[in-house]
């Protein structure tokens, strides 16, 4: 079984699938962590669309996303479901954040975040502009999350060149 990608090593490379919506719109490209580079980025993997703590969790990401990029980052959230599911859970729930599809769960496998019975492990990551793992937290059960809060704390470290390179769990 992989194992996630450890504070302060480079994050895995990906290209996934994913759709945001501008406005009314929804677009749908996609999104390759090489493409990121040069900015912060959080990525959040999450177990299912239109579930109660994950509806939590991209709600309270989704409203605070100034907060997100007034320090130049970037969240994306991925999960499991495919994009129709996505865009049906984005437009209901009026999301901004791209939302990418693992279908299958590959990626997340690959990044050792999966669990037998369980699936994708509430997983947030907390990449710096040149795509280094900075900070993460595998829950256990996910039935809670990282708050946006908890976050922002992280990325004003690298702003700061404070960063943490230790695990959060």
């Amino acid at each position: 079984m992989a194992r996630p990608p450890e504070p302060g090593t480079p994050a895995p490379e990906f290209t996934l699938p994913g759709v945001q919506f501008d406005g009314d719109t929804a677009h749908r490209r996609e999104y390759r962590l090489a493409d990121a580079k040069g900015s912060p980025l959080v990525l959040a993997f999450y177990p299912g669309d239109d579930t109660l703590v994950c509806t939590r969790q991209l709600c309270s990401y989704n409203s605070d996303l100034a907060r997100f990029t007034d320090l130049g980052a970037a969240v994306w959230c991925i999960s499991g479901q495919d994009l129709d599911s996505h865009e049906r859970f984005a437009r209901k729930r009026e999301l901004n954040l791209p939302l990418l599809t693992d279908t299958g769960e590959a990626l997340a496998r690959s990044w050792g975040i999966t669990a037998p019975g369980i699936g994708v492990r509430r997983s947030v990551f907390v990449l710096d502009a040149a795509g280094i793992v900075r900070w993460r937290h595998i829950a256990l059960a996910g039935l809670t999350f990282r708050s946006t809060d908890t976050l922002i704390e992280q990325l004003a470290a690298l702003s700061s060149g404070d960063a943490e390179a230790t695990p959060a769990g």
